[in-house]
C-alpha cells in the first residue's frame, strides 16, 4: 500500500490541471492574453468570454445514452436504476469528459441496495489496476474547509474503508468487495495516461485563447470603426483648445480664418475594416472544429444551404468515431461499479470474470429519420430472407433506438 499520505500529495499535483479544465467548461477562465500594441488596462475592459470548451464537451456528452446492461446475471440494472441511472450517469460521463476521469464511491445504503455517489476528478485519485482498470487502492475528499482543505477524507482498501476528519482516522468500515469502493470512470485511456485524458486538450484551449484574443481586439477596433479618428491641420496658436467630446459628436463644426487669412484643413484617417477579424475567427472555429470533430455550424458559423440529416451525420463522422471510443471506454467503468455494488449488496466477492457475458448497451449516436429507417427496414428484410432471423427486436433496436413492441401485445 502506498498510504493515504502518497495519495494526498498525488491528488494535489493532478488537482489544478482538472480545476483549470473545470473552468474553461464554466466558461471562469481567465488566462493572460499576449499583446504589444494594446494596453493592459483597455485589454481588460473589453475582455472576452467563449464556450467553445463546453461545446466540445457537451456535444460529445449529449450524445452518449446509456441504456442498460444486457446478460444481466446479476441484477445491476437494479441498483443503478435506485441510484436515480439518468442522473448518475450523465454526471459521471461529464466529468469525466471534462477532467479525463471521475469517479463513483460505493457505500451500503439503508437498505440493501447500495448507495453510488459520483466524484469528480479534481477530488479523488488512486493506484490503478492496468489489467482490470480497478483500484488497489483509492483516495477522497468529500468536504473542504474555506480554506480549501481537505476536511472530510475518504481512504479506500480492499477490505475497507477508512473515514478521516480533519486529518484525523474517526471511523473503518469493512466490506466483502473484492477491491475498494472507488471505481474510475476512464476516457480514452492508454499505456501513457492510464487515467485517460480531457476532451478540452490543450490543441482547443489554444483555438479557444486564439478566438477570444481575436474578438477583444476586434471590439477595440469596433470603437475606431464606430467613431473614426479625425485630425485639424494649420489651426492658430493663439485658438483656444478643442473640446475633443464636443467634436465627436457634433454634427457641424465652424473653424474661421485667422488674421492672416489661413483657414486649418480638416481630415479623418481611414476607417479600421472588420473584415480581418472575421477571417481570424473563422480560422481559430476551424482548427478547433478539426480538433474536436465539430463543424463550423456547431461553432456558430451557419452554411448557406440547410444540411440534411444524412448530410449532418456525414459531417460529424469524427464526432461520432469519438462517441464509440467513450461509450466503450464508460462501459468498462460502469461494469466494474456494477460488479462491486453487486458483491457489496450479496456479501459475496464475485471474480471479475463471471461478468463477462454482461454488456453494456447505448443508444445510437445519431438517431435515424423517417427515411433512414425506412432504408434500414427494407435491409432487414432482405438480410432475414437470405438468413432468416438474423435481425431481431434487439439488434434493430441498436441500429434504430426505437423500442418495439413486446411479442403478443
Amino acid at each position: 500500500m502506498k498510504g493515504i499520505e502518497y495519495l494526498r500529495s498525488k491528488l494535489q499535483v493532478y488537482r489544478q490541471g482538472a480545476l483549470y479544465h473545470q473552468k474553461v467548461y464554466d466558461m471562469k477562465n481567465d488566462d493572460v492574453s499576449p499583446g504589444i500594441t494594446i494596453p493592459e488596462r483597455l485589454r481588460r475592459q473589453y475582455k472576452a468570454t467563449l464556450g467553445w470548451g463546453a461545446k466540445a464537451v457537451d456535444s460529445l456528452a449529449d450524445r452518449l445514452v446509456f441504456r442498460e446492461f444486457a446478460n444481466d446475471r446479476f441484477n445491476i440494472n437494479e441498483i443503478f436504476q435506485m441510484n436515480s441511472a439518468d442522473i448518475l450517469f450523465d454526471d459521471a460521463k461529464l466529468s469525466s469528459l471534462i477532467n479525463s476521469c471521475s469517479f463513483i464511491y460505493i457505500s451500503e445504503g439503508d437498505d440493501i441496495i447500495p448507495r453510488l455517489q459520483v466524484i469528480q476528478g479534481s477530488e479523488a485519485t488512486g493506484i490503478l489496476d492496468p489489467i482490470t482498470r480497478l483500484l488497489t487502492e483509492g483516495y477522497a475528499v468529500l468536504s473542504r474547509d474555506e480554506y480549501g482543505e481537505p476536511k472530510e477524507e475518504l481512504h479506500f482498501l480492499t477490505d475497507r474503508t477508512d473515514y478521516y476528519l480533519n486529518g484525523d482516522l474517526r471511523d473503518s468500515v469493512s466490506h466483502s468487495a473484492p477491491a475498494p469502493l472507488l471505481v474510475p470512470i476512464i476516457h480514452r485511456p492508454d499505456s501513457s495516461k492510464p487515467f485517460g485524458r480531457s476532451r478540452i486538450t490543450p490543441s482547443a484551449m489554444y483555438y479557444q485563447k486564439y478566438a477570444k484574443r481575436t474578438l477583444e481586439r476586434a471590439d477595440i477596433t469596433a470603437e475606431f470603426y464606430s467613431w473614426p479618428q479625425k485630425y485639424v491641420v494649420g489651426t492658430s496658436q493663439d485658438s483656444d483648445p478643442m473640446d475633443n467630446w464636443k467634436a465627436t459628436v457634433a454634427s457641424f463644426l465652424e473653424f474661421t480664418k485667422d488674421d492672416d487669412g489661413e483657414k486649418p484643413t480638416l481630415g479623418q484617417f481611414a476607417v479600421p475594416s472588420m473584415s480581418p477579424f472575421v477571417e481570424q475567427l473563422r480560422t481559430a472555429a476551424s482548427g478547433f472544429a478539426g480538433e474536436t470533430g465539430l463543424t463550423l455550424d456547431d461553432l456558430g458559423f451557419p452554411s448557406d444551404n440547410p444540411s440534411s440529416a444524412e448530410a449532418i451525420k456525414a459531417s460529424h463522422e469524427t464526432l461520432r468515431l469519438q462517441a464509440e471510443k467513450a461509450q466503450r471506454d464508460f462501459s468498462s467503468g460502469f461494469l466494474n461499479v456494477g460488479y462491486l455494488a453487486a458483491s457489496l449488496r450479496d456479501k459475496v466477492p464475485y471474480k471479475r470474470n463471471q461478468l463477462y457475458q454482461t454488456k453494456a448497451k447505448w443508444e445510437p449516436v445519431f438517431k435515424p429519420d423517417a427515411s433512414t429507417i425506412s432504408l434500414i427496414g427494407d435491409g432487414a428484410i432482405k438480410i432475414n430472407q437470405a438468413v432468416p432471423g438474423y435481425f431481431d427486436n434487439d439488434n434493430l433496436r441498436d441500429l434504430t433506438g426505437i423500442e418495439g413492441a413486446n411479442d403478443g401485445n
